[in-house]
């Protein structure tokens, strides 16, 4: 494939040449374990594929089938109907019956026949959709291998989740990225220099197509034998900032953001938020930083700063960058204009405190739930009013914590 893209030359068909998610391929690896045993004769559970994007799920597929030669079809779940996968599939019981016919002795090998039918954002199919795959993952008719960058818990069907295995795949790191980066110059008969080799790993953020088409793209704009900084900033299109995305840098920026939002400066803040973002930063990390932020920091001052917390996170997951940067700065903004209270965050940690200091103390008896006669004959829920307080101040003769902690405040 002398025209194809630089990724799909790069894409290894074997095990051996896969990089990254040693956790799964390595010699221990759940993958690697289940295809090399001699003992499944070539059995393989259906999957759903769970990682970010660039982490190696459709590769990981092609390997599986290739390792078993197994047939492989390959379809995404936004430009396909389930009815197009369904040409692809011979039910079981009908290749058996037309084994029997021909006079083959029917083996244990015969039902392990199915082809891999691999969907890419499987979630993007509907409840319908993915109901229709239940009967062939059933019937044995096809290994599915689904693959998403959403969480399945929410994103796949129950019935589907119960028959099929969730493989979580993670982003790579800078060793698997720098891997990657050597063959993919060794490919382009290009060279770079260390300093240059580590911004533009750090660039891609863990995301293996990112980087190679990276390459590829540099490679592409000059003559050169060599990428330097400037070609890979051109190719970018982002000015390369100080903002290791792992080292000290990192910590730093990150600490001024929430110390920024602390000390009520929203300039400050917007300045160290844009800092991350256009460096690459992951939206979604910024997100969780600034939820914890706003229980932490804002609290019961401002309850809203959570919820609204929450929605910019969401709104990370679901537009991705540059779509939600302004998610992200108008959240921002809210925090450190918010008035601050750190009371729930102190009274947490002398909770926390108290807890590991006395272990499981027993729930006092009237506040037990008295669900059976037996129960309530030994005191269970005795003499327990069920109270409520407009004001919501605790009735003084009612103590609801541990007869070791009575009148013990947190707040």
């Amino acid at each position: 494939m002398p025209n194809a893209p630089l990724a799909e030359i790069l894409r290894p068909n074997t095990l051996e040449g896969f990089v990254g998610q040693k956790h799964l391929t390595g010699e221990d690896g759940i993958i690697s374990k289940i295809i090399k045993n001699p003992e499944q004769n070539g059995y393989f559970p259906s999957l759903i594929l769970w990682g970010p994007p660039g982490c190696g799920k459709t590769t990981l597929a092609r390997i599986i089938a290739n390792e078993l030669n197994r047939k492989f079809y390959e379809f995404s779940a936004v430009n396909t109907s389930v009815k197009e996968i369904e040409k692809q599939i011979v039910p079981k019981k009908a290749f058996q019956r037309s084994q029997k016919d021909l006079g083959l002795q029917e083996t244990k090998s015969i039902t392990n026949l199915a082809p891999i039918i691999f969907i890419d954002e499987i979630h993007r199919f509907n409840k319908a959709q993915q109901d229709a795959l239940l009967p062939h993952v059933e019937n044995g008719d096809i290994t599915l291998i689904g693959a998403t960058t959403e969480n399945p818990s929410f994103e796949v069907i129950g019935p589907l989740l119960s028959r099929t295995r969730v493989i979580v795949l993670t982003q790579l790191d800078e060793k698997d990225l720098g891997n990657l980066l050597s063959k993919a110059l060794t490919q382009v008969n290009k060279t770079m220099d260390e300093t240059t080799q580590k911004a533009t790993i750090l660039s891609a953020n863990g995301d293996a197509r990112v980087l190679i088409n990276l390459i590829e793209l540099a490679s592409n704009l000059t003559n050169r034998p060599s990428l330097d900084k400037e070609i890979i900033t051109q190719a970018l299109q982002r000015a390369n900032l100080n903002f290791d995305l792992k080292g000290e840098e990192y910590y730093n920026t990150i600490s001024a953001l929430h110390k920024s939002i602390r000390g009520s400066d929203p300039d400050a803040a917007l300045y160290w938020l844009a800092r991350m973002l256009e460096a690459g930063q992951d939206p979604l990390y910024i997100a969780r930083r600034l939820i914890r932020c706003a229980t932490e920091d804002i609290g019961i001052k401002d309850p809203q700063a959570l919820i609204l917390a929450v929605a910019a996170f969401q709104s990370c997951e679901r537009l991705g960058m540059p779509e939600c940067n302004l998610a992200l700065a108008e959240l921002v903004v809210y925090l450190a204009k918010s008035p601050k209270s750190n009371q729930v965050y102190i009274a947490y940690e002398k909770v926390r405190s108290d807890v590991k200091k006395h272990g499981n103390l027993p729930v006092p008896m009237h506040i037990r739930n008295a669900v059976t006669d037996l129960m309530k004959e030994v005191g269970y829920g005795k003499d327990y009013k069920y109270e409520h307080s407009d004001q919501g101040v605790k009735n003084p003769e009612v103590e609801y914590l541990p007869d070791k902690l009575k009148g013990q405040k947190y707040l």
